[in-house]
């Protein structure tokens, strides 16, 4: 991406520009060898369909597949696929996850593999330039390929539907481009949407994971906790990556600081953290790496090998790694995120803080008293959401489609849970705080001391009773600033 402009070429879109072009007003632009690699699939794959039976091009789909498409009728064919796939259901998914879904298949496509006529891609262009959205229900995916968004998407490129255009959703009426029958399953055999909302996810999450590492610092500051957790001798006995990780960064956010610990052992909150946080931070690492992959890779049923002329069917469609990181992702945040309340528990107590307890303004007061409520409910929806998508499976098309992993649902509860989760954080970050403001007490330097600033400069100091729910709002958006301040960069 260069300033407001990301360049698609099929082969190097991250997680992170997803979002950018999901989330922000930038341009999107077709790299000329993205569209040179579409133009040579689709012309062997006009080649090949003229020589030999091809999957959805020549024959009927799923349990179709044995069913040769006359070529009178291969015309009207892949209209009939489009309209009759383009049957999702429910609320419509969020304008960010459609421009996550519009960017991916347009990068995917720009992959070479797909065949599909390469006029196409500036179409999606042009509509992600023009904040153009087709209809997205949330229903009608497993994780096999996102059928019902795509066919809504290819009947709006055809003008049969109309675009959704604006905050409000207003209707309207977008650049037509008339996709040839022979390319309608080509163009919507992906998992675009499922893969988007994937990046959209992993993105967040790895972003939150780095504030919490200054969130828990902020914490253990506020509770004069021990440092010898995080020795390099200690990380060195048992140097799990992601677990050295954390250590080390939390050295560095307390370096300078060297208070003397109040306990011999602190709770688990606090010598636990790198051990716990490290397979999180792992878990996210790992699922951007996969997403990555996919979103780069020409995953397409049939494959168009342009330097062999041929097409090749295959089950690369299949998203099974997508949604098995995903999965271990959120097992992971549960596990970190429930480390995070406990900490939150602490900062009520006065042991930990000297305060007050609640760190109320009176010892009859209830000060952050519900803050743990809040922390609570937002971590049980993380526990609900760990449960892993994979464990399903689906038997469909008469048979012939027998299994399924559910990407698409995990992806979907991939997104939820990193909400929840900033809040949950949001709320240990009030508490470290207003501990330390109360105590008063700030760190003395270093990425810590800008962190607890960023934060002094927007939370309110009033200590009496009154509604938290502004301020839970605000350190929840001040978290990818705390991010930064670690020095994450995406």
């Amino acid at each position: 991406m260069e300033n407001s402009r990301i360049v698609i070429d099929g082969r190097a879109l991250t997680c992170a520009q997803v979002g950018t072009a999901a989330r922000e007003d930038v341009t999107v632009a077709i790299a000329p060898e993205g569209a040179a690699r579409a133009l040579a699939a689709w012309r062997v794959a006009l080649e090949v369909a003229d020589a030999q039976p091809v999957y959805g091009r020549t024959t009927g789909v799923g349990a179709n597949r044995v069913v040769d498409v006359e070529w009178e009728d291969a015309d009207a064919h892949g209209l009939r696929l489009l309209r009759s796939h383009a049957a999702g259901a429910g609320p419509l998914v969020a304008p960010e996850i459609v421009r996550a879904m519009l960017t991916v298949r347009l990068n995917q496509i720009a992959a070479g593999g797909s065949g599909v006529e390469p006029g196409v891609l500036q179409a999606l262009a042009d509509v992600l330039n023009l904040g153009l959205l087709p209809p997205v229900p949330v229903y009608g995916a497993i994780g096999t390929g996102d059928l019902t968004a795509l066919a809504s998407t290819a009947l709006c490129l055809l003008g049969e539907r109309s675009w959704l255009a604006g905050p409000d959703g207003e209707i309207e009426r977008g650049p037509g481009f008339t996709l040839r029958s022979s390319d309608a399953l080509a163009f919507i055999s992906s998992n675009a949407a499922t893969l988007g909302e994937a990046a959209l996810a992993v993105t967040d999450l790895r972003e939150l994971l780095a504030a919490s590492t200054v969130v828990a610092a902020l914490s253990h500051f506020a509770v004069h906790g021990s440092e010898e957790p995080f020795a390099p001798a200690v990380q060195d006995a048992c140097p799990h990556p992601g677990q050295r990780a954390v250590a080390s960064a939390m050295r560095t956010l307390l370096a300078f600081e060297q208070p003397a610990p109040m306990r011999i052992q602190d709770p688990y909150g606090y010598r636990a953290f790198p051990q716990v946080h490290g397979p999180a931070i792992e878990a996210a690492d790992y699922a951007e790496d996969v997403v990555a992959r996919e979103i780069n890779a020409a995953a397409e049923n049939p494959l168009v090998d342009v330097a062999g002329r041929t097409v090749w069917h295959n089950g690369n469609f299949h998203t099974a790694y997508v949604g098995l990181a995903l999965d271990a992702a959120r097992a992971a945040l549960f596990q970190t995120m429930a480390l995070s309340a406990a900490r939150l528990g602490t900062l009520a107590e006065p042991a930990f803080t000297g305060l007050y307890p609640f760190q109320s303004a009176t010892e009859a007061s209830s000060g952050i008293m519900i803050l743990e409520y809040v922390a609570h409910s937002a971590l049980a929806d993380v526990r609900r959401l760990a449960t892993p998508a994979a464990l399903g499976s689906a038997v469909l098309s008469r048979g012939v489609e027998e299994h399924a992993g559910f990407s698409t649902q995990s992806a979907r509860a991939s997104t939820d849970a990193v909400a929840a989760y900033r809040i949950g954080l949001g709320c240990e970050l009030v508490a470290a705080a207003r501990a330390l403001r109360m105590q008063g007490r700030a760190p003395a330097g270093g990425p810590l001391k800008g962190a607890f600033d960023l934060a002094a400069a927007v939370l309110d100091p009033r200590v009496e009773d009154r509604p938290l729910d502004a301020d839970i709002a605000v350190a929840a958006d001040l978290l990818p600033g705390l991010a930064r301040v670690q020095g994450y960069s995406s």
